[in-house]
C-alpha cells in the first residue's frame, strides 16, 4: 500500500523541495503539507491543510506512515518567547501526536546548529556533542529538541525516528525568504551580484558547509523510504571559507578580527537595520565541520549541487528577486518596496 507523509512546514525552503521528492518517490501515495497559510501552489501527490503547530494535529497525523518535521521559527528574533513556543514546545507538541496517532516513523529537521563547539580542521561525526551554542537563541533551541527527542524515543521505542542535521541550505526560489529572515529591507537587490562584491571579509573561524534545498529532500525522502533510525549529517562539498569565496566572486581577502564583525552585527541588530541578532555569527563561527560518510552508505545520500553553486544560485537568486507562490517564499510577502518589514519592524514580527 503506498504510503501516507505528512510534512509540517512544507510551504518553505526545505519544504517544498521535501515535498517536491516525495512526489517522485513511487512508495509514496499521498502527501499532506502543513502551513499556518496555504499556497497557490500544486505539488504532485500533494493536499495542503492550514494547522500549526500549535493546533490539535490528532486528527491530520491519524493514518500517516510518516510524519517530517520541519516547522521552524526563525523570526520574530525580538520576540523570544514566541519562537521559543513554536520551536520547542511546538515540536514537543507534533512528537507526542504523533505517538498518540500511531505515526511509526518520525523524521525531525534538526541542524548542525544544534552541535556543541568543534573544529574546523577536521570533520566531525554525529556522535559530536549536541548541546548547542549557548548565545544563539536557533543553537539552543536546536539542542533542546534534540534532547525531547532523545526521551522521546526512549518513551516510544515502537517509532523509528530520523534526525537530519543539515549545513546552510540554499537555492534561488528561497531567496526572497532568507533575505527577509537574515538581511532585511535596507539592501538593494541589484547589488548582489558577483562583480559587485569587491572582498570578502577573513574572520578567523569563518569556515561552513552548505547544501542545496533540493539535495536535502532527496535526504528526507531517503529517510522516509528507508529502515534507518538515528542522526545522519548533511552537507555539501566544498567546505567553504574566505579562500574560497575569494577565488569565486574573484574579490580581494580583508582581515577583519572576530570582535569588530560581532561588534558592527549587533550594532545593526539593535538599530534594527537587520534582522539577525550577533549569535548567529557566533554559530557560524564555532559549529563544527560535519563528515557525512553515514548519510553516504546508509542513506545513499550523494548531493548533486556543489556548496558553492549553491551559495551563488542564492546570490542570483536575491539579485532577482527569485520566489515561489507559497507565503514563506513569494517575494510579496515583504509588502511593495519591502515596505511590510519597516512597517512590523525589523526582526519584530513574523
Amino acid at each position: 500500500m503506498a504510503m501516507r507523509v505528512v510534512v509540517t512546514g512544507a510551504t518553505g525552503n526545505v519544504g517544498t523541495s521535501v515535498v517536491e521528492a516525495l512526489g517522485k518517490e513511487p512508495k509514496v501515495g499521498e502527501i499532506v503539507g502543513l502551513a499556518r497559510r496555504l499556497p497557490e501552489l500544486e505539488m504532485p501527490k500533494t493536499r495542503w491543510v492550514s494547522r500549526s503547530v500549535n493546533d490539535d494535529l490528532s486528527d491530520v497525523f491519524g493514518g500517516a506512515d510518516a510524519v517530517v518535521h520541519l516547522a521552524w521559527a526563525i523570526q520574530p528574533a525580538r520576540d523570544q518567547a514566541t519562537v521559543e513556543r513554536i520551536n520547542v514546545e511546538g515540536s514537543a507538541r507534533v512528537f507526542e501526536a504523533a505517538a498518540a496517532a500511531g505515526v511509526p516513523a518520525l523524521v525531525y529537521a534538526s541542524s548542525v546548529g544544534a552541535y556543541a563547539p568543534g573544529p574546523k580542521d577536521r570533520r566531525v561525526d554525529e556522535s559530536w556533542s549536541v548541546t548547542g551554542i549557548a548565545s544563539s537563541f536557533y543553537s539552543r533551541h536546536k539542542a533542546a529538541v534534540e534532547a525531547i527527542l532523545n526521551g522521546f524515543e526512549t518513551r516510544h521505542p515502537e517509532v523509528r525516528v530520523v534526525r537530519l542535521r543539515p549545513a546552510l541550505i540554499f537555492k534561488g526560489e528561497a531567496a526572497s525568504e532568507i533575505r527577509r529572515l537574515f538581511v532585511g529591507p535596507f539592501l538593494p537587490s541589484f547589488l548582489v551580484q558577483r562583480r559587485l562584491i569587491p572582498v570578502v571579509p577573513r574572520i578567523s573561524g569563518l569556515r561552513f558547509q552548505a547544501v542545496h534545498s533540493t539535495d536535502v529532500g532527496e535526504a528526507y525522502r531517503q529517510a522516509v523510504v528507508r529502515d534507518v533510525r538515528g542522526a545522519f549529517n548533511i552537507a555539501g562539498e566544498p567546505v567553504i571559507g574566505p579562500e574560497e569565496l575569494s577565488q569565486e566572486l574573484d574579490a580581494r581577502q580583508v582581515d577583519v578580527p572576530p570582535r569588530v564583525a560581532r561588534a558592527l552585527m549587533d550594532w545593526s541588530w539593535k538599530l534594527r537595520l537587520q534582522p539577525s541578532p550577533p549569535g548567529w555569527l557566533d554559530m557560524a563561527l564555532q559549529v563544527p565541520l560535519m563528515d557525512t560518510g553515514r548519510a553516504r552508505t546508509e542513506l545513499g545520500w550523494r548531493p548533486r549541487v556543489s556548496a558553492l553553486d549553491a551559495l551563488l544560485e542564492l546570490i542570483e537568486g536575491i539579485r532577482h528577486s527569485k520566489g515561489m507562490p507559497t507565503p514563506p517564499l513569494d517575494p510579496e510577502t515583504a509588502g511593495p518596496g519591502r515596505l511590510g518589514e519597516l512597517r512590523s519592524g525589523v526582526g519584530a514580527r513574523r
